[in-house]
């Protein structure tokens, strides 16, 4: 992409990013439907658009980053940026004020019960841990299948329906864990309401993998993971359910996700594809054999197969402390995403579906074949020491900025990206800003996910409050944060190779080493004058185990280490993951 488009789409785009700054407020014509900048809302014919709109999406058409290769593209698709949120630059007006004008609400999307062939508890099993364990919300996202799609999806609402009642202070989605075609798998789950089930069903019955023909075809199974999720899309729009979502589940573990893939999947709709599992569930997996399973981190033990993407590396089939190799390596598939504008979030979760050190097992006498549900769990009295999962909350949390305690804020809220995810509880709060270089007023600056839009030239700032953890986890030992490290890409637009998994310009810039014994700290970095579009994130550790990146030791010098399978301790290997922000020159 020429430079000349650039300059010229971000001296004309404007969204409501970083007020409070010293620049001009042009704001474009805004159409009617759905809140869409006139330029972009390609409903609207030229001959009704004022001439500076004409002209606005003139330049957007050249660049190649308006209409369906433009999806999701935070350089010039306010409308799908819009449509995850990205163009909310400040705290909310009311609401939460946890952190950052925020309310930040834990949770995990990715959930397994009795209604699930391999698992083995009660929603209100999972449900009550969850919320003990500190999450504010959760999703009950059991396996796609013959008995879940005829059986299964019905018959466990009314579980989660009486768990929203017994437990208040719990937002319970009802979702599922989608086998997609020609892919992994995905949690899928939209808002409550009285169309719930009846959006689920459909949408298990007619776009799962389990329940298409065998004989289809790579592309024809492709093709009806892009119809599965604009089915959603569509669902939203014709306003059965108020929101839907998706997120890929451990996206390497097996190699099938190839990039082409992820990226098709979000292209299909960013309003309701909006991320991937930066680390996967069944952290307890590689406990050594003394005392655990023995096996890999995350279930990461797998080799490549004949279904795997060709291109991926070996290493992509671990973990990386506790990581997807897709959000762990500096400069590879996330940032490759990142680069080109594209709003892609991550998360973490627990995948529980048989918990380690539980004593209960399922009922006897069950049918899941005949009844689509195990039997309620009974005490057995044997310590599960080879299960691979813990509780929800128990280590991993996904934590969103909510405007409100509200089903539809926290799906905004992971809409939006305004998340960072932790392990073992490694820190208590955070929150990440943009800010024009020396403003430090609180109404000010670009949170997670957002997309700050000043002049070129203009020197900008990255702000970090970081609230140390002070209080025991769930191991009973207080976690102490080390290092904390600032990751900056170049944004470069849409790549020509949708196979494409490297970002090459992106690395680690800065290193900030936390002193111990604080309670919280504030870390400043400056971004420089900019002259060019770029995104920004973070991370932090506990500084155990760390290696040079795949990328090599002048892109990420202290990254994640690979996981030992058989020897992974996750209690003694924590980090922290952000969202990006990004930056663009006006």
């Amino acid at each position: 992409m020429s430079t000349e488009p650039h300059e010229s789409i971000f001296r004309r785009e404007h969204t409501n990013m970083g007020h409070g700054h010293d620049h001009d407020h042009d704001h474009p014509q805004i159409s009617a439907a759905g809140g869409l900048p006139a330029a972009e809302d390609l409903s609207i014919p030229d001959s009704e658009l004022s001439p500076s709109d004409v002209s606005r999406r003139g330049f957007l058409r050249g660049a190649g980053l308006l209409g369906a290769g433009a999806a999701a593209s935070v350089l010039a698709a306010p409308g799908a940026a819009e449509a995850a949120g990205l163009s909310h630059a400040h705290g909310p007006i009311g609401g939460g004020a946890d952190k950052g004008g925020f309310q930040w609400l834990a949770g995990d999307h990715h959930i397994h019960t009795q209604y699930s062939s391999d698992a083995q508890y009660r929603v209100l099993d999972q449900a009550k841990h969850g919320h003990a364990y500190g999450l504010d919300w959760l999703v009950i996202t059991d396996h796609g299948s013959n008995e879940h799609a005829k059986i299964g999806v019905e018959k466990v609402n009314p579980d989660i329906r009486k768990t929203r009642e017994e437990l208040k202070g719990l937002l319970t989605f009802q979702g599922l864990e989608w086998n997609i075609p020609a892919a992994e798998h995905a949690t899928v789950f939209v808002h409550p309401g009285k169309n719930e089930v009846a959006v689920l069903k459909q949408f298990e019955q007619t776009y799962d993998g389990s329940q298409l023909p065998a004989t289809n075809t790579e592309a024809q199974n492709e093709a009806a993971a892009i119809a599965g999720i604009k089915f959603l899309a569509s669902q939203v729009k014709a306003r059965k359910v108020e929101g839907a979502l998706f997120l890929a589940n451990h996206p390497a573990r097996r190699g099938i996700d190839s990039p082409h893939e992820i990226r098709n999947w979000r292209d299909a709709d960013p309003s309701v594809a909006i991320g991937f599992e930066g680390a996967p569930g069944h952290q307890a997996a590689g406990i050594p054999i003394a005392y655990g399973r023995g096996g890999a981190r995350g279930y990461y033990d797998n080799n490549p197969s004949a279904a795997s993407y060709a291109g991926y590396p070996l290493e992509s089939y671990r973990t990386w402390g506790g990581f997807d190799w897709m959000t762990a390596t500096v400069g590879g598939l996330w940032d490759s995403l990142l680069a080109e504008g594209k709003a892609w979030w991550i998360t973490v979760n627990s995948d529980s579906h048989v918990n380690y050190l539980d004593q209960s097992e399922r009922g006897p006498g069950s049918d899941f074949a005949a009844n689509g549900k195990y039997n309620d769990p009974v005490y057995s009295g044997k310590t599960l020491t080879t299960a691979g999962d813990f509780w929800p909350g128990y280590y991993g949390r996904t934590n969103v900025g909510a405007t409100s305690f509200a089903y539809k804020a926290v799906m905004d809220g992971l809409r939006a990206g305004r998340v960072w995810v932790d392990h073992g509880r490694l820190i208590k709060g955070l929150d990440a800003r943009v800010r024009v270089a020396g403003d430090r007023r609180g109404s000010t600056g670009t949170p997670l996910g957002g997309v700050a839009q000043v002049k070129r030239g203009t020197s900008t700032e990255l702000t970090l409050e970081i609230d140390l953890q002070d209080v025991p986890n769930f191991a009973a030992f207080v976690p102490v944060l080390k290092r904390v490290d600032v990751i900056v890409g170049t944004v470069t637009g849409p790549v020509a190779d949708k196979d494409t998994f490297k970002a090459p310009d992106t690395k680690v810039v800065k290193s900030f080493e936390i002193s111990a014994g604080a309670r919280s700290v504030t870390l400043t970095h400056s971004l420089g004058r900019l002259d060019k579009p770029f995104y920004v994130r973070v991370r932090g550790t506990d500084g155990n185990r760390t290696q040079p990146g795949l990328m090599g030791a002048a892109v990420d010098p202290y990254g994640p280490k690979l996981d030992v399978v058989g020897d992974a301790d996750p209690w003694g290997d924590l980090w922290f993951y952000t969202n990006p922000i990004w930056v663009l020159p006006r």
